[in-house]
């Protein structure tokens, strides 16, 4: 009995001491959770931190997108005026092809003009040389008459020389004055066709010299219109010219300004790539960040969600560790009551085994108090027998004891594999939190990289992008005041063009007046080569009358020659004959 007694003291105090190192290694695992719950706080503050610090840069990005979206608008109101600056570029060209047209056009008319200038020119000598032609054929045709006559006075002389002598004469004579008579007729026919060519002649003549008057006067007024019209036209030909030449410097000023409008645009188209680069990257590096952000999110409410198990976990085992150290305490103070119960027992068995021994020894020494010793040792047996039913009883009651402690020791075998389970969940706890703290110190380190990286860039973006934008704004000033310049320009190229618009409709009223007057010169010329058509066809039949009758005088020539003979010949009878 001792011996169980002490083992079932070593069993309480092994409980015990088991138990006092559970509830160390329960406040260590508290200490582990509160240090939990300090770093979850932590974190958590970090996280506020971090988002913060995101929502100012979101803030920023916003910022940037606005800068970005007005310099975008200001690059389209940009792209609006140089496309305006384009139109009014595409129309000052079409004026420009428009009046080099219209010089084109008047230069072909001065041409076409001078071309039939010329022409005039040409027909107006032909027909003059072909009047001095007629003039001549006239002074020849004047000479062949006064010689006809001359002869014709000759044979009347002569005809009348032998008229004289025609008694004397005689069938020869009588033939003679057939002939005569003949040929006085054909000189009579031929005198009609000499005054009738006289007539023709003269009229000839007349037309000649009206149209060598008119042909003077008209090409006095022509030479003098041609002057006039020349001087008119070298003179607008000259402010044309130099018009032009204002306008194509404008035009090169208008090319200058619009390249440098495009280049402008190009050199802010450009800086907008790269302002989107930037942009772009950081709002990558800002995803990245947030992605990371969240998922830093989604692991501490995974982890705090194995806290709060943790905790609740750690809760329950405080509990049934106080249930069971209750438990332990009752159990604790019944094994103590059973121990001085059991030791009270002991002294007394022992006290009554000394009893018996003393007894037997006075029983084996003395005869005489028999009896008495007996009765004494059957209250003595009878004492032995109700202790030892007492320490049956006890012993019974230990063993339900044992059989408790068994169960509480069962108990506490359970709670210490479920506090082993915690103290893993708690280890595994701590690594996360120390897992959670480098992740955490990892992305503080990269996130202050990432901040430092951006602020940087930022800081260096938005400083570029002011001195772009004051550039720009400069630029835009620049830009209105050559487009105000350019405007202005523009509205005096316009003004200008009005009024070369309006010298040209003068010019072409002008040359309308003057093509009407061309084509009345013309008709009136064409009516003058009609008339001198006309005269040289009537100086063609004059000709032809002139040989025919130069023709019939060489005929009668002929025939006053040989009359002249016959003549001679009777002459020369008549004198033989006187003789």
């Amino acid at each position: 009995h001792q011996a169980e007694t002490l083992k079932l003291r070593y069993l309480v105090l092994k409980t015990i001491k088991r138990k006092k190192l559970k509830t160390i290694k329960l406040d260590e695992d508290v200490g582990t959770l509160e240090s939990l719950e300090e770093v979850k706080r932590k974190l958590q503050k970090d996280m506020e931190l971090t988002s913060q610090r995101l929502e100012e840069k979101a803030s920023a990005f916003d910022k940037m997108e606005k800068t970005k979206t007005r310099l975008q608008q200001e690059l389209d109101d940009l792209m609006v005026d140089l496309d305006h600056q384009r139109t009014i570029v595409s129309n000052l060209e079409k004026k420009q092809k428009k009046f080099d047209q219209l010089l084109a056009e008047e230069k072909t008319i001065s041409a076409r003009y001078a071309e039939e200038r010329d022409k005039a020119e040409a027909e107006a000598r032909e027909k003059e040389t072909k009047a001095l032609s007629m003039a001549r054929a006239l002074d020849e045709a004047l000479e062949a008459k006064e010689e006809f006559e001359r002869l014709n006075k000759q044979l009347r002389t002569e005809m009348e020389d032998l008229m004289s002598s025609k008694d004397d004469v005689g069938k020869s004579v009588h033939e003679l004055e057939k002939s005569k008579r003949t040929l006085e007729q054909q000189v009579e026919e031929m005198r009609t066709q000499l005054e009738e060519l006289e007539d023709e002649l003269q009229a000839t003549e007349d037309g000649k010299l009206r149209l060598e008057v008119n042909m003077q006067a008209m090409k006095a007024q022509f030479d003098r219109d041609l002057q006039a019209r020349d001087e008119q036209n070298e003179e607008k030909k000259r402010t044309l010219v130099k018009q032009v030449r204002e306008m194509e410097a404008e035009l090169e000023d208008e090319r200058k300004q619009r390249a440098l409008a495009v280049a402008a645009k190009k050199k802010l188209e450009m800086d907008l790539k790269d302002l989107e680069g930037q942009i772009e990257a950081s709002n990558k590096a800002r995803d990245e960040a947030i992605k990371q952000l969240r998922k830093l999110q989604a692991q501490m409410k995974d982890y705090q969600r194995e806290l709060e198990e943790a905790r609740a976990s750690r809760d329950e085992i405080f509990a049934q560790s106080k249930e069971n150290e209750k438990k332990l305490k009752g159990l604790e103070a019944e094994i103590l009551q059973l121990q001085e119960d059991l030791a009270a027992s002991e002294r007394a068995r022992r006290h009554a085994e000394q009893e018996r021994d003393e007894l037997a020894d006075e029983i084996s020494n003395s005869a005489s108090g028999k009896s008495a010793l007996l009765d004494e040792k059957r209250r003595l047996e009878a004492r032995i027998s109700q202790l030892e039913e007492e320490l049956e009883e006890e012993q019974s009651n230990m063993e339900l004891l044992n059989d408790r402690f068994h169960k509480t020791t069962m108990q506490v075998d359970i709670l210490n594999t479920e506090l082993a389970g915690e103290r893993s969940a708690a280890q595994k706890s701590e690594n996360a939190r120390q897992g959670m703290e480098r992740q955490n110190k990892e992305l503080k380190a990269k996130l202050g990289e990432l901040e430092g990286a951006v602020k940087s860039k930022f800081k260096a973006a938005i400083t570029a992008l002011e001195a772009k934008i004051l550039q720009l704004e400069e630029q835009l000033e620049q830009e209105a005041k050559e487009r105000a310049a350019a405007n202005k320009i523009v509205r005096r190229t316009e003004k200008k063009l009005k009024e070369v618009v309006i010298q040209v409709e003068d010019e072409r009223r002008h040359a309308d007046q003057y093509k009407e007057q061309m084509e009345k010169a013309n008709s009136r010329m064409k009516q003058l080569k009609r008339q001198l058509e006309e005269a040289e066809e009537e100086a063609t039949r004059a000709n032809a009358s002139r040989r025919k009758l130069q023709r019939e005088l060489d005929d009668a020539t002929e025939a006053s020659e040989g009359l002249t003979r016959e003549v001679n010949t009777l002459k020369n009878r008549l004198r033989y004959s006187l003789s």
